[in-house]
């Protein structure tokens, strides 16, 4: 039976010592423009032994893609630099780092207020938009797939190990791919074979710069999500998803990242086996499955590896910066598992992320005691 301690070799020949891995989180720490910040490389820093493969949150291939004001950026070269130092922070304590490949679609608040502008598959008005996002023409599809490779090849001049390809939570691949968002009739919308295109697309070129470009052991990983299903909104379900994920697999990569908010064993509706399950199942060990929510402590990860290969921690990373390292030294049982005023500083979170977890209504889940905080 699998245990967190274990190490992991994936299909690149790049090697990790444990199974843990930070997900993906936008810190809002980066400046305006996408560059780096000092706020950025102390969040990581502090961080560098939280897990044996570290993510960084969505960084944005192009600026009229940028989901968010304080949102790092890889779309043009002057933020190599930053980047390398984010990279170099990252990798302090040997860990491998990820950069995530991020383009928001009809998401793009921050491209929105950059350019007065979002791009989508098609135009549809959300109600939960202040805008209605302008359909892409296929010339503006194919540049952004190549924005994609060239965003890669930033992370490979950087130092990054990896990259993932942001294929869920509703952004641009996802768009895509599902048939609520997704209302074209060309080659890039209508059957399930189209909706795969753009998402596969994208992988090709992200692995031929990588082939050209890269070490042989640099990671390659996608994250999606197994459905969406918002009531009688259905943009895809899981036997459509499994049909995806066989598809990337089939093409070579190194991992896939399921992306689910309940649990890391949710199900969906009438199975008895869980996302997880069901995507090892399918992937068969041509690629490691990643799997995250709701994993705090040593315990929890070790159940975890029932769901997949490797286990993500998210606001675990932001509570306890040293999750991985105290595993590894036998001291689980000094987790932290809440934010506490002695200990708040020391954390390094960036202010615009407090500040995001904290407001009204706000699209992260609570970080346990940080409400108390603000008293």
């Amino acid at each position: 039976m699998s245990n967190v301690k274990d190490g992991y070799t994936f299909n690149s020949g790049a090697v990790l010592d444990n199974r843990i891995v930070m997900a993906p989180m936008v810190a809002q720490g980066s400046t305006k423009g996408g560059q780096v910040t000092d706020e950025d490389l102390n969040y990581f820093r502090i961080r560098s032994d939280v897990a044996a493969m570290i993510i960084t949150g969505a960084v944005a291939v192009e600026d009229g893609g940028r989901g968010f004001d304080n949102q790092i950026g890889a779309s043009k070269d002057e933020e190599v630099a930053g980047l390398t130092k984010l990279a170099a922070t990252m990798k302090e304590k040997g860990n491998k780092a990820i950069m995530q490949l991020y383009h928001g679609g009809r998401e793009a608040v921050g491209g929105y207020n950059l350019f007065h502008e979002v791009v989508a598959p098609s135009a549809i008005e959300f109600s939960f938009l202040p805008y209605i996002p302008r359909e892409l023409t296929e010339e503006e599809i194919k540049r952004i797939i190549t924005s994609f490779g060239e965003a890669a090849k930033r992370a490979i001049d950087a130092g990054f190990d990896g990259v993932e390809i942001h294929g869920a939570n509703h952004y641009l691949l996802q768009q895509f791919f599902s048939k609520f968002s997704n209302h074209r009739t060309d080659q890039w919308g209508g059957s399930l074979e189209n909706r795969m295109r753009f998402s596969l697309e994208i992988l090709k070129e992200v692995k031929r710069v990588v082939k050209e470009y890269a070490k042989d052991d640099f990671i390659v990983g996608y994250r999606f999500c197994p459905e969406e299903i918002h009531g009688d909104n259905v943009g895809y379900d899981v036997s459509e998803s499994k049909q995806l994920i066989e598809k990337i697999v089939d093409e070579g990569l190194d991992y896939v990242h399921i992306s689910v908010f309940a649990s890391y064993d949710e199900k969906p509706a009438n199975s008895d086996k869980s996302f997880g399950q069901i995507f090892k199942e399918l992937v068969n060990n041509r690629a490691a499955v990643i799997i995250v929510s709701g994993i705090f402590s040593e315990e929890d990860a070790n159940k975890a590896l029932d769901h997949g290969d490797l286990v993500a921690i998210g606001r675990a990373s932001l509570i306890e910066p040293h999750f991985a390292a105290k595993i590894k030294e036998g001291r689980s049982n000094e987790i932290t598992t809440q934010v506490s005023p002695e200990i708040l500083d020391s954390l390094a979170l960036p202010k615009g992320l407090i500040a995001w977890i904290l407001q009204e209504n706000s699209p992260l889940p609570p970080l346990p005691n940080l409400e108390s905080l603000k008293k």
